[in-house]
């Protein structure tokens, strides 16, 4: 056994208590309290992980409560981990509380236990793993804290580099293994329309509400609909349900029908692994029959050119290619009041194709309809051949510490390698291991803590020695 290893299996106890310790902090990046621009939630999380590092023999920096960092060595280009230590919100649905941070038969539970906190402190000891072993790098080490991932806004990322200069080298633990060298663009934007004209009768929908972010597949959505027969609406819900499948109730509630409508959450990077329920319910509310106005036209247009589908295909955007296969769209939020209809799209294009030439197809699809586009977010496709240095490196290392294949993979969903120049995702999920990110019940396994502290701790001396 090499000396890296020695010294990870050493620190394992410390290593998983710590990981226990940041995952029971509840970090959701939010709105801005005090002195703390994404939430207290994450400033305490990266006060404990800075607190850490300090114990740990490191060199820390906060820069504002944007982001953080612990750094090793001497010289002036460094080597970057750079990892996330905001969440998502739990959701429903666990087993085990979200922030209890058990461990339950080799698997510890918790929401961040993969993404990203879990991964992110391991590298934290792999470093430390470095210095006990005694090895000497020639270039700096920085093991950097995010704190606004998840948003997908890079306020973090952009404060960081508006103080220091970018790393030489680097990698995110913030994907799967072997090696991410592409990913898919990423946009992220609301489809608005005005409710001017409304419709006639007794039945009306006074609002539709869903979902949480856009880079979720929502597991729940609701409408309340005002209508004298009542009755007739439930019917029309069961009978609905039996022959779609889909997990819809109906329920009275005052003078209205509440419609729930329950899906499968799932990461938005890979919308055909869960249920939009957005999305079912829009389909069922379409069938109600309730005559024209700007509100059923753009239900309407919703399920013609969007339903269950989550390539885009009907929408005018079907792109694909060889690298890193289809589009992937998903409806993450919608907001429906008897005024406004606002619904959050998360598209993400190959990584071959343009920006440009899906923009042409959305304006092309949405043309004369009085549906608009607001606050749009972009973050450009990213590839990295195969003959990249970083690339090598961190391939070599794959091979070496778990003997498998270091194949090349291209991934929808967006890392920090986009915020970041010089940087790849490189795990923590292996080949074959369920993607918890985002879902119920996340976890990670206590044994692959260890594997990925190992990888990581070599990776850091590979790309620094």
């Amino acid at each position: 056994m090499d000396k890296i290893n020695e010294k990870i299996d050493l620190l394992k106890d410390d290593m998983v208590s710590s990981i226990q310790d940041i995952l029971r902090i509840k970090s959701i990046s939010g709105e801005k309290e005090g002195n703390a621009p994404f939430g207290k939630g994450t400033a305490d999380a990266l006060e404990y992980a800075l607190k850490l590092a300090e114990r740990l023999g490191f060199k820390t920096v906060n820069l504002d409560n944007y982001v953080g960092y612990a750094e090793y060595g001497e010289g002036e280009e460094y080597v970057a981990v750079l990892g996330h230590l905001d969440v998502v919100p739990e959701g429903d649905g666990w087993n085990y509380p979200p922030y209890g941070a058990e461990i339950h038969d080799g698997n510890l539970y918790a929401r961040g236990a993969m993404d990203d906190k879990g991964p992110t402190i391991a590298c934290l000891y792999s470093l430390k793993a470095i210095v006990d072993a005694g090895l000497t790098m020639s270039k700096k080490v920085r093991v950097i804290f995010g704190l606004d991932e998840e948003t997908g806004s890079g306020k973090d990322t952009e404060h960081y580099l508006k103080y220091e200069k970018p790393p030489v080298l680097g990698f995110t633990p913030d994907a799967e293994y072997p090696i991410i060298n592409g990913e898919k663009g990423i946009t992220i934007f609301n489809l608005v329309k005005d409710f001017k004209n409304d419709y006639e009768g007794e039945t009306k929908i006074q609002y539709v509400k869903g979902g949480d972010r856009s880079n979720i597949v929502p597991p729940y959505a609701e409408a309340g609909i005002k209508a004298d027969l009542k009755g007739e609406i439930i019917d029309k819900c069961e009978s609905f349900c039996e022959r779609t499948g889909y997990d819809l109730k109906a329920e009275e509630k005052d003078d209205m029908v509440i419609i729930k409508s329950k899906g499968i959450a799932a990461h938005g990077s890979t919308p055909h692994l869960g249920k939009n329920a957005i999305m079912q319910l829009l389909s069922f509310l379409d069938e109600l029959n309730l005559g024209k106005s700007d509100l059923t036209d753009y239900i309407a247009f919703l399920n013609k050119y969007i339903g269950m589908e989550t390539d885009g295909e009907s929408f005018g955007i079907g792109m694909e290619d060889k690298v890193s296969g289809k589009l992937s769209f998903n409806v993450g939020v919608i907001d429906f009041s008897r005024d406004l209809g606002k619904v959050i799209l998360n598209v993400r294009y190959p990584v071959t194709c343009k920006y440009e030439d899906m923009m042409t197809g959305i304006n092309d699809r949405i043309a004369n309809t009085g549906i608009r586009i607001e606050n749009m977010t972009h973050q450009k496709s990213l590839y990295y051949p195969e003959d990249h240095k970083l690339v090598k490196i961190l391939q070599k290392v794959y091979e070496d510490q778990t003997g498998n294949e270091p194949k090349l993979l291209s991934i929808g969903g967006g890392t920090y390698a986009k915020e970041m120049p010089n940087v790849v995702g490189f795990g923590p999920i292996f080949p074959g291991e369920p993607d918890v990110d985002h879902q119920a019940n996340e976890f990670i396994k206590v044994e692959h803590i260890v594997l990925n502290a190992k990888i990581y701790a070599h990776a850091i001396y590979e790309l620094a020695r």
